[in-house]
């Protein structure tokens, strides 16, 4: 997928974004004992330039859990045996994660429900558990 699909009308935080490399976990052989395949992205939502101040509110309301106390937001991606595909799936999962997180959010619209609707509800659950009450053995 190139960058631009990837980015969903987001700014371009490349320069924000901090890469590093390691030894990634599990089995694997003499192949992932002596490369650094498992790529760790960092971007700090407190002291970026590129962000403006709503859209660094929105991310710190909504990723608040992800996010540390120092400000940085952390993934990582091991899943391929290539440090480049690596990078990839995390770059990507990192702007889908920032555009599902700066999705304005619908508002809710309130429906008031007419009595008949109501009426009509809770009928139906009455004959529902009176069907389900007509299956019991009757008591002696």
């Amino acid at each position: 997928m190139a960058d631009k699909d990837i980015r969903c009308g987001l700014p371009d935080l490349g320069s924000e974004l901090e890469l590093t490399t390691s030894f990634s976990s599990g089995k694997g052989g003499q192949h992932v004992n002596k490369t650094e395949t498992r790529v760790e992205l960092r971007f700090n939502v407190f002291h970026s330039n590129i962000l403006t101040e709503t859209q660094r509110e929105q991310l710190i309301n909504r990723l608040s859990n992800r996010i540390s106390r120092e400000g940085y937001l952390r993934m990582y991606a091991q899943k391929y045996r290539s440090q480049l595909a690596n990078r990839n799936d995390v770059i990507e999962r990192f702007y889908l994660l920032l555009a599902k997180a700066l999705k304005p959010e619908k508002p809710r619209i309130k429906i008031n429900i007419s009595r008949s609707q109501k009426d009509q509800r809770l009928d139906e659950k009455k004959l529902h558990s009176l069907k389900k009450e007509l299956r019991k053995l009757p008591e002696f």
